[in-house]
């Protein structure tokens, strides 16, 4: 069902962001018997950005990723196709670019995170180009499958940004995937792969950072730990790099084929809205971490990548948390205490080949939190979780996640 009418309107559970958070949480809270649930979105396009490195690594088409919003709203919650513009928590309502407002009873925000391509001077610009790509767009993991294929020398450097990111790992993931196909046809020696990452190993987790050196030495890929793309020249295709938190010096390097991800923060327009704690730079909404309500506006909750939560930002973080909201949200409206704390899981499969993948389950402090409890072996590289990652999870989230029953 759709509402396109410039009115003024009010409903029990306002749910601000159609992609897989609002999506999941909002059957959730369906399925656990809340009427009156409605999704502010205005894309008519759904996409399934898990999907988006094998697109760009040449392993799957980009039409696996997207699919019409209509086709995957749950089953009677209502779609507000629309912008929002501002939120008031104060007066418990809504602002959408019409000008229309929305009132609300609960409120959850989960509009996703903004990619801030010019963050970075010249990286639009070089995104534009014929040597820029992207696996964080649709179009552009799209415009690196052809590109990556083409690659039969040079230089081809590979950025992950500073702070945070939605699944930050999954910068690596075409990089693995392209050289592998590199390899496969025989010109992998012939090409000079750079990494350009901010942390100082490859992930994190040491059983993970072994598997992953591993892979790295394999292909014969360079990597700039503790750094950052500060500057892209897409006309003499370089890209300055830097020391995170010091720019005192730097190294240019030139590149055939630059795949960047931009530094990453909440929407801009929920800066304004007071529901980001005070000093907080990313502009994320403040939640308690355990509970996902705001602490200083009760009704209103978050989850996914705009919320401020301690966990790695991912889909699969989603899978506990709009549980955990959702049961929470139920118990508030009944006026008893909240039973469910999120316990900060987040996973990160990383494609290491056409043909496996790492597969990382974390908390928030980066220890393992494997899905089979006492089994750390998943972590280890496998041709199982490629299976898993490239045709099972697609089908759970289209069919069971968006519906809230995964």
């Amino acid at each position: 069902m759709t509402d396109t009418r410039p009115a003024s309107r009010h409903h029990r559970v306002v749910v601000v962001g159609g992609g897989n958070a609002g999506l999941s949480v909002a059957g959730r809270l369906r399925r656990y018997g809340v009427d009156d649930v409605v999704v502010v979105e205005p894309r008519e396009t759904h996409l399934y950005q898990p999907m988006f490195s094998h697109i760009a690594g040449g392993t799957a088409p980009a039409s696996l990723a997207a699919r019409p919003q209509a086709e995957v709203m749950p089953r009677g919650v209502g779609w507000i196709k629309g912008r929002v513009k501002g939120i008031d928590p104060a007066h418990r309502s809504i602002t959408l670019s019409s000008g229309s407002t929305v009132g609300y009873d609960q409120l959850v925000v989960c509009p996703g995170i903004q990619k801030n391509w010019d963050a970075v001077p010249g990286l639009t610009e070089a995104m534009a180009s014929p040597s820029g790509v992207s696996n964080y767009e649709y179009e552009l993991a799209q415009k690196a499958s052809a590109v990556l294929r083409r690659v039969r020398s040079g230089t081809v450097v590979f950025t992950q940004p500073d702070g945070p990111a939605s699944c930050a790992g999954a910068a690596q993931k075409p990089m693995y995937l392209a050289c592998d196909y590199w390899r496969a046809t025989g010109v992998l020696a012939d090409i000079k792969v750079v990494l350009v990452l901010p942390t100082p190993t490859l992930f994190g987790m040491p059983l993970v950072d072994r598997e992953l050196e591993r892979k790295v030495a394999e292909y014969g890929v360079e990597v700039r730990y503790g750094s950052e793309m500060v500057e892209v020249d897409a006309t003499a295709k370089t890209v300055r790099i830097a020391a995170v938190g010091d720019r005192s010096a730097t190294e240019r390097l030139h590149y055939d084929v630059l795949h960047a991800v931009p530094p990453q923060s909440a929407p801009d327009w929920v800066r304004g809205t007071g529901l980001a704690a005070p000093g907080e730079p990313g502009g994320f909404v403040e939640v308690d971490s355990l509970t996902l309500r705001h602490p200083r506006h009760p009704e209103v909750w978050a989850l996914g990548d705009a919320a401020g939560v301690f966990a790695s930002k991912s889909g699969g973080a989603l899978r506990q948390q709009t549980k955990v909201l959702a049961k929470n949200l139920v118990a508030a409206l009944a006026g008893e205490a909240l039973p469910e704390s999120y316990n900060g899981y987040s996973v990160c499969p990383f494609v290491v080949s056409r043909s496996t993948v790492v597969f990382a389950e974390f908390d928030d402090r980066y220890r393992p939190k494997p899905t089979i409890p006492f089994w750390k072996g998943l972590a280890r590289e496998r041709r199982s979780t490629f299976v898993a990652d490239r045709h099972l999870l697609p089908w759970v989230y289209w069919h069971l996640i968006l519906k809230g029953r995964a």
